[in-house]
């Protein structure tokens, strides 16, 4: 029996085992034929974990945002209080006191033209 003899341009037959299908869809021709498929997951990898991270970063700026509305809610209802508080009149007389203005209890006339 002679010992066979390859030409460096021959590609020796593929032999799959019946018993291993998985085997033979490892091997490198098919990888090489479905590369494209490959780096196309690749690619949607990426887009997956990017999206996830972007939604991430936008619900952390949401509930910043909302915290920053409280806290703006909180001062206008204090302010709003305050205001109310020192516009009332028992307060307005209060602080124009020693500026000498008084209430007045005749009645305002009217200038007629």
């Amino acid at each position: 029996m002679q010992p066979r003899v390859y030409n460096i341009y021959t590609v020796p037959e593929n032999k799959t085992n019946p018993k291993n299908p998985i085997k033979g869809l490892l091997n490198y021709e098919w990888i090489v034929k479905n590369i494209g498929f490959f780096l196309f997951l690749s690619v949607l990898a990426v887009l997956y974990i990017a999206n996830g991270h972007m939604a991430d970063k936008t619900i952390r700026r949401i509930n910043s945002i909302n915290n920053e509305l409280k806290e703006l809610q909180f001062t206008y209802k204090t302010l709003k209080s305050e205001l109310m508080y020192k516009t009332e009149e028992s307060q307005i007389v209060k602080l124009v006191d020693p500026m000498g203005l008084k209430i007045s209890n005749e009645m305002p006339e009217r200038i007629q033209k």
